[in-house]
């Protein structure tokens, strides 16, 4: 039997807001807005050049349930020249962008084939004779939370089998809410040749023959989305599966650590600093980089604090958005996990108070009144998820490590 050859990507969140990021010159803004765009056509660029069978899109193509007009035009644009190279397109959509939105829709052509809300089977025969079918199912509202999986069943007639899913591997990242709920061995009780996941925006094999595969998404849209993205252009058999991972981001978010060891003044740690972007600028991407500085007990008191009001992340930023490759540093973090303890020792009192702050923000109801104003924003609300367990964690340890550098540096 011959083999066929198709794309598998997911998560493309096309015309993503990047509302906290407005602050940043025009120039590298409106480079970032158009990050998503500019990535999904390098996945269209290699399904043309590798002249594959099909793409598969594993649900979030949009942002926003709202689906943009600019978004809709920009997809079809990539889908007619899918079109003129013969290659179809099979789609399921996510929570982000389900079936139960409200947009005003721009027709897609012919070769674009969208999964309803069931679980469904479509057929498609390549030139060569093979016949595939593909199972999947879009989102019908945000939260899908009940385990389709189960659903899914294959139907004879094929040579190759392909699972489309969108959803949440139990066991797994628990930075992401468990929608549309399974195990691995679901998965391998359906028997399927291979499983194009999507909903994790982190590249995961999950298991080898068959696999099960999340590409993840195509483009980083926040620091947490590190390093480079893509997709897979997979080749499967019945006997052999092979994938090649397609780099696809237009800009890298980064972050690296910058010993002050041996600086004392300023400009020995701003040239330290300097020296880091540059060795990351050797990687020929644009890049929103975190800086964070260690070892920062023999720096003169001058230069720490032209670390805490600006002047370095200033100096650091100048000109940067001049060029097509930047290396723009959005943050500077100052490590003093020492010196914040000596602090808090020598006053117990606010490390109490602390603590208990901390405490009472533990309490879900606290805490969620405390978040509250971002999920009734006119424009935030769209966008955001309820915080798992771990993202909690991570801003009351991030805003404790804020108070005591700030109190600690005034002291």
């Amino acid at each position: 039997m011959e083999n066929i050859s198709f794309i598998h990507c997911a998560d493309l969140h096309l015309d993503s807001p990047f509302v906290g990021l407005q602050y940043m010159p025009k120039e590298i803004f409106k480079r970032i807005q158009e990050s998503t765009f500019l990535a999904f056509t390098k996945v269209v660029d290699a399904a043309i050049s590798k002249k594959v069978d099909f793409i598969i899109i594993s649900g979030d193509l949009y942002d926003g349930e709202d689906r943009s007009i600019k978004a809709q035009a920009r997809l079809r644009k990539q889908m007619e020249r899918l079109q003129s190279e013969n290659i179809e397109v099979f789609i399921i959509h996510g929570n982000h962008d389900h079936l139960g939105g409200a947009w005003t829709t721009i027709e897609m052509p012919d070769n674009v084939h969208v999964f309803s809300s069931d679980v469904e089977v479509k057929h498609y025969i390549t030139n060569k004779g093979v016949k595939v079918h593909l199972y999947g199912f879009s989102y019908p509202e945000r939260h899908v939370r009940d385990r389709k999986v189960d659903l899914y069943n294959k139907t004879p007639g094929a040579h190759l089998h392909i699972g489309i899913l969108h959803g949440h591997c139990e066991g797994g990242s628990t930075h992401h809410q468990p929608y549309a709920p399974f195990s691995i061995r679901d998965l391998l009780e359906k028997e399927m040749d291979y499983w194009a996941l999507g909903h994790i925006h982190k590249q995961q094999i999950l298991h080898q023959d068959p696999y099960i595969v999340y590409p993840g998404n195509i483009q980083g849209r926040n620091s947490k989305e590190q390093s480079v993205k893509g997709c897979f252009a997979v080749t499967l058999s019945k006997h052999e599966t092979t994938l090649e991972f397609i780099e696809t981001s237009d800009i890298i978010w980064e972050s690296i650590t910058v010993s002050a060891k041996e600086c004392s003044y300023f400009h020995e740690l701003f040239l330290k600093c300097k020296e880091a972007m540059d060795n990351i600028r050797k990687l020929n991407q644009a890049i929103l980089l975190c800086l964070e500085i260690v070892d920062t007990e023999n720096l003169e008191i001058n230069a720490l604090d032209k670390i805490t009001n600006g002047e370095l992340i200033e100096s650091l930023q100048d000109g940067e958005e001049q060029e097509e490759n930047f290396v723009w540093t959005y943050q500077v973090k100052q490590n003093s996990a020492e010196k914040d303890a000596i602090f808090l020792s020598e006053y117990q009192s606010f490390k109490n108070e602390l603590d208990r702050a901390l405490i009472v923000l533990d309490d879900n109801a606290v805490f969620e009144e405390a978040i509250g104003e971002l999920y009734t924003h006119i424009r935030s609300s769209r966008y955001l998820d309820n915080f798992s367990a771990a993202e909690k964690t991570e801003l009351l340890n991030e805003a404790g490590q804020m108070l005591s550098q700030l109190l600690s540096s005034k002291s």
